[in-house]
């Protein structure tokens, strides 16, 4: 059975058209919802949840920072009205595509029949130019979620908005106030190009690289400048640079905050001693952020949608496609900075939360650049010069870092394992994890040992047990493998068009692990099944729809197998899923 190339081409070949036109919202059903535009750039919820939804994709000019695109849009805003659901309710969205190339709408997270998840090619074919077609589906959830185009380069150009989703009880986590703070990045360069420069140089945006200036400062931090020169040689031996964190960078990106650039100051408003939820949604394309509010604790109480129990943080990173709800209680009559930097540092989104309008908060200033270190380069904790011969093994299994692993797995009889084995060294796979670990309880690169509480995925905890307690039968291994000097990207060192699908019997219970070979994090999403990342908690592991893989790391998650159909599996960095990091799952 062929299946068609979602990645280079028809949907083979991504391109962006830039026509002309505008994006609108029609309200010619009878009690469809009113969604202003003023709302999603205020972050502002929809005062009562609506069942009926009507949604117009045009090309909009939007102008950000000096930037001008025609842009394809969902009501002629970047980010789109954000829709107000309740879990219990049959929803019915009318999409018409007002473009001159076809689209669609993917609702990022939520259960749904496959020919309603929105991905031409495997479940429905698109939403012709000229066309209007209906989404309709009964809502199983609550929280947060997205939803965006998954045509072409549509979402990376600004095709996206907010989803939030009513709990059919009363709220635990009931505040005063409630914002969607929807990050992204804005610029003019074509998506086409980006992919082009990326492929003729793949640090092509990355300007910030180590040179001899900073080299004190790396043997000050290393020991000695013995042990930052061999480094400094390991890196270039393999022809990877260790400040590469980011394919693309602040070098063309404009970071916003509810389609606010920086210097546009969001303003959210509050009166002192009200708790006030913060929804955070990373609809980026490349960037993760590290988030935090001097001054002000945050209590996650949601992660993906999903109730946790809570965790005080200063501060958390939240990958590109991933949810994050907070909690804060302002006591101060004064303006709080939201500040969400860029991994990289190479920019930030901000706003304020404030008692009155008008008010500005100072900005902390950035955190110094991460570099990627041996644990990166999937070595474990191998110091620069060693060898593998000279590695301490203790506290290691089969490269794992044994140190709080959820073990509870370990002793489980015959389970069918589908491992391909470590990929090869070849022009689609630059390198292998020789030791991949455990770094759930890592916050990420740059937020280790930083003075603050960093939120990691080891402290995500359900309120409740998971739906289904049995145990995997099998066990399915994956590699995350790319080539960054040819920008190439895949699974066990294949990309999307040399691979088939993966297989799942309709109801059975599978683990998916994940090594990453390589440099960078990936947002990894599974469509249509929940994924129960494996972090320590046992019966109560986090429910989530994206999980990020950190550089030189092994993690697993549980899935059971209760939708049939088509669904899409690929990383969640756009670049990375067009150039081949991208599956198909059938379930039957």
């Amino acid at each position: 059975m062929t299946f068609p190339s979602l990645i280079r081409g028809g949907l083979t070949r991504r391109r962006f058209v830039t026509g002309l036109g505008a994006g609108g919202l029609l309200a010619t059903l009878p009690h469809t919802s009113q969604a202003s535009s003023a709302k999603a750039s205020s972050g502002l919820i929809p005062p009562m949840p609506s069942d009926r939804w009507d949604l117009t994709i045009g090309h909009t000019r939007i102008s950000l920072d000096g930037k001008t695109m025609h842009a394809p849009t969902a009501g002629g805003t970047v980010p789109g009205p954000i829709l107000r659901w309740k879990q219990g309710d049959t929803v019915s969205i009318n999409v018409t595509n007002t473009l001159d190339e076809p689209t669609s709408i993917h609702w990022h997270g939520i259960r749904t029949p496959s020919n309603m998840d929105g991905v031409p090619g495997l479940s429905f074919g698109g939403i012709a130019p000229g066309e209007t077609f209906t989404y309709r589906f009964r809502l199983h959830q609550s929280g947060t979620y997205w939803y965006h185009s998954h045509s072409g380069m549509q979402e990376a150009t600004g095709l996206y908005g907010a989803l939030v989703i009513d709990p059919r009880r009363p709220d635990p986590n009931a505040c005063d106030r409630d914002y969607v703070i929807f990050l992204g990045e804005w610029t003019d360069v074509m998506p086409d190009d980006i992919v082009s420069n990326l492929k003729m140089q793949d640090d092509y945006y990355v300007f910030r690289q180590r040179t001899a200036a900073s080299f004190p400062k790396e043997a000050r931090e290393a020991g000695s400048a013995g042990a930052a020169l061999a480094d400094r040689l390991a890196w270039s031996r393999m022809r990877i640079a260790a400040t590469d964190i980011a394919d693309v960078s602040g070098a063309i990106y404009t970071y916003t905050l509810n389609g606010h650039a920086p210097d546009m100051n969001w303003s959210g408003l509050f009166q002192p001693g009200e708790k006030v939820r913060l929804r955070f949604i990373n609809g980026s394309t490349m960037t993760f952020f590290d988030i935090r509010i001097p001054g002000l604790e945050m209590l996650v109480v949601q992660a993906d949608g999903n109730d946790i129990e809570p965790v005080p943080v200063d501060e958390f990173r939240i990958g590109v496609a991933e949810t994050y709800d907070v909690i804060v209680q302002p006591k101060d009559e004064r303006a709080y900075a939201i500040f969400a930097q860029s991994e990289d540092r190479t920019g930030y989104a901000r706003g304020t939360l404030a008692p009155r309008e008008g008010m500005i908060a100072p900005l902390p200033p950035m955190d110094p650049r991460p570099v990627r270190t041996m644990v990166d380069m999937g070595m474990g904790n191998m110091k620069p010069g060693e060898s593998m011969k000279d590695m301490d093994m203790s506290g290691h299994m089969a490269g794992m870092d044994m140190h709080g692993m959820d073990m509870s797995h370990m002793a489980m009889p015959k389970m069918e394992v589908d491992d391909p084995g470590p990929p090869p060294i070849n022009v689609e796979n630059q390198m292998r994890a020789m030791m991949p670990i455990d770094r759930t309880s890592s916050p990420g690169d740059g937020l280790e040992n930083n003075g603050r509480r960093v939120l990691n995925y080891r402290q995500l905890r359900a309120t409740r047990p998971g739906a289904d307690l049995r145990p995997p039968t099998r066990e399915i291994i994956l590699h995350l493998t790319g080539n960054m000097e040819r920008y190439i990207w895949g699974f066990n060192g294949r990309k999307f068009s040399e691979s088939g699908p993966i297989r799942l019997k309709l109801g059975e219970r599978v683990r998916f692990t994940l090594i990453n070979d390589t440099m960078m994090e990936h947002p990894i999403h599974l469509h249509g099944l929940w994924s129960e990342l494996e972090n320590g908690q046992g019966d109560y592991h986090p429910y989530k729809h994206t999980i990020i893989s950190q550089p030189g790391s092994k993690l697993s998650y549980l899935v059971t197998a209760d939708t049939p159909g088509m669904w899409a599996y690929h990383c969640h960095l756009m670049y990375h899923m067009d150039l081949g990091m991208f599956r198909t799952v059938i379930v039957a």
